[in-house]
């Protein structure tokens, strides 16, 4: 049976900026069954510029006076908060995750004594963050939206690097770090991709769901899947084709203010989505084809035997006009027609009785 999807409640800055907001986002994912509750943590003074543009769905969904430095610093996190934040995880039996966007965030997670880090979409190309979160050796989750295929292989060279913990970076030494032996071995012990649509919230038409498996071929790494889409069709889809992994962005309310509030699930629906995803893996089985327990019940009631048509005398030939198949089992196989065909019957049959030999 393949291993349990782990499912990621993204709270991401659905909070708002209140504690009280992430505190009921921790409970309610919990309640849904999540394997974890992700949060976000950067500063915004150290992950934009002043005149940073905001993405189109940022705009449409916020303040049009605000600008991206002014809408992040809002949805800041302080240190404290998030000891809080992984406290509360800890009393509703729910792991604790966050997202770093620079280094310094970085060092406020391992501060906290995390197991694993996610690496967002957007800095998939930040090779001093990359090399940063594999010199900790943690668990990685590396989320791949907007990316090609060359690009991921660049953060995953980052991340070998700092695996193996070797000094003094330069494009080519990481470049070797990724193709050692040693760097392969970090990365498959590590790291896990997450495929992604970095829109929101995400077309169907553009999820193309088949990367999940050309990730895993390419890479030879476990895949998951990070949704951005309405509903959850997609993300117990994703489920479906072998993500290990499923991440969806929920809400409290998604009648909210704040950038990602509308592509989000809400708690009843988040629910239904964990229920779905368990299912799917229920669902899965062995990939070994033989009759199930269930199904041994039912063999000899739906499948046939050769019957007689009509009455059948002791000595009288088998034949077409005589024979037929029909329910239940239990009587000479229907393959075994055309072997008794012309043979002389030894006993007299009534009609429907399963012909035995």
């Amino acid at each position: 049976m393949s291993r349990r999807v782990v499912i990621i409640a993204e709270a991401g800055v659905n909070h708002n900026g209140s504690i009280n907001l992430a505190f009921q986002m921790v409970d309610k994912a919990a309640e849904a069954g999540a394997n974890v509750v992700k949060f976000q943590t950067f500063r915004a003074a150290g992950l934009v510029t002043r005149t940073a543009a905001k993405a189109r769905y940022q705009r449409q969904l916020t303040s049009k006076a605000e600008s991206q430095f002014e809408m992040l610093k809002r949805l800041e996190l302080s240190p404290q908060q998030h000891r809080s934040l992984q406290m509360r995880c800890g009393e509703r039996g729910i792991e604790f995750l966050s997202t770093p966007f620079d280094v310094r965030s970085l060092e406020l997670l391992l501060s906290l004594g995390l197991n694993r880090i996610k690496i967002p979409s957007g800095e998939i190309t930040n090779t001093p963050l990359l090399v940063a979160v594999g010199y900790a050796r943690r668990l990685v989750m590396l989320s791949t939206g907007m990316a090609s295929i060359g690009e991921i292989e660049g953060a995953l060279a980052g991340l070998a690097f700092g695996f193996l913990r070797w000094k003094n970076p330069s494009e080519r030494k990481i470049r070797e770090a990724y193709l050692s032996t040693d760097g392969r071995k970090w990365l498959r012990k590590m790291v896990t991709l997450l495929h992604c649509t970095s829109e929101y919230p995400a077309p169907i038409a553009e999820v193309n769901l088949r990367v999940i498996d050309t990730l895993r071929r390419a890479f030879g790494l476990p895949v998951g899947y990070s949704d951005h889409t309405v509903g959850t069709a997609i993300p117990i889809a994703a489920a479906a084709l072998g993500a290990c992994v499923i991440e969806k962005h929920f809400t409290l309310d998604r009648t909210l203010p704040g950038p990602d509030h509308k592509a989000s699930l809400e708690p009843h629906e988040l629910a239904l989505m964990v229920e779905g995803i368990r299912a799917v893996e229920r669902a899965l089985g062995t990939a070994v084809k033989a009759p199930t327990p269930s199904e041994l019940g039912n063999l000899d009631i739906v499948r046939k035997s050769l019957v007689a048509a009509r009455p059948i005398r002791r000595g009288e030939r088998f034949s077409a006009a005589n024979l037929t198949v029909k329910r239940p089992a239990g009587g000479l196989a229907p393959a075994l027609y055309w072997e008794i065909i012309g043979r002389q019957a030894d006993r007299n049959y009534p009609a429907d009785a399963l012909i035995q030999w």
